[in-house]
């Protein structure tokens, strides 16, 4: 699977990609929303448990490369996730500090969202995170997705679901 925008290239992620996924997963500024910042071993596991989600769904979070220079700055994918319950597609990102503030989360995961309703049966695509994770929300937000509920979760913080239906994204996309 390969996806290309403008300015990146999303691919499968492999074991080449440890360095910079480590560099992104193990920053704790970068993880300070998720229960906890990686290890070295935590890395290679979300490495591998994306591969499995590959052969098991044909997607997972993919590697986001810069088409300029070739690096990998992060990932970015569609995941079945447990969001207050239910298990949901959902599109998820990380992507390196020095890298953020220029819109390649945006960008990446609204080539995400394009692949999941050109290739999967989903009619509702959603992107979660804490409430007060503000720059995932302006993401969410700017991938055409609406607030749609908020729950507490399992580490007792309020966690925000944003959502676009197959429908919303149609009728930006026709016209």
């Amino acid at each position: 699977m390969r996806l290309e925008t403008e300015r990146l290239i999303l691919r499968e992620m492999c074991m080449d990609d440890f360095e910079a996924m480590y560099a992104v997963l193990g920053d704790s500024d970068i993880m300070r929303h998720y229960p906890y910042t990686f290890d070295k071993g935590r890395v290679r596991g979300w490495i591998e448990k994306n591969i499995l989600r590959y052969e098991i769904f044909g997607f997972g979070l993919w590697a986001v490369v810069l088409k300029e220079t070739g690096e990998v700055i992060g990932d970015c994918g569609v995941t079945m996730q447990d969001i207050n319950g239910i298990i949901r597609p959902e599109i998820g990102y990380h992507i390196a500090k020095r890298f953020q503030r220029r819109g390649y989360a945006g960008e990446a995961a609204r080539a995400c969202r394009d692949w999941a309703f050109e290739n999967t049966p989903f009619n509702i695509l959603y992107s979660y995170m804490k409430k007060e994770n503000i720059p995932s929300a302006a993401v969410a937000r700017a991938n055409g997705m609406r607030f749609l509920e908020e729950f507490t979760d399992g580490e007792n913080e309020v966690t925000a679901v944003y959502g676009v239906t197959r429908e919303e994204w149609g009728s930006r996309n026709s016209g």
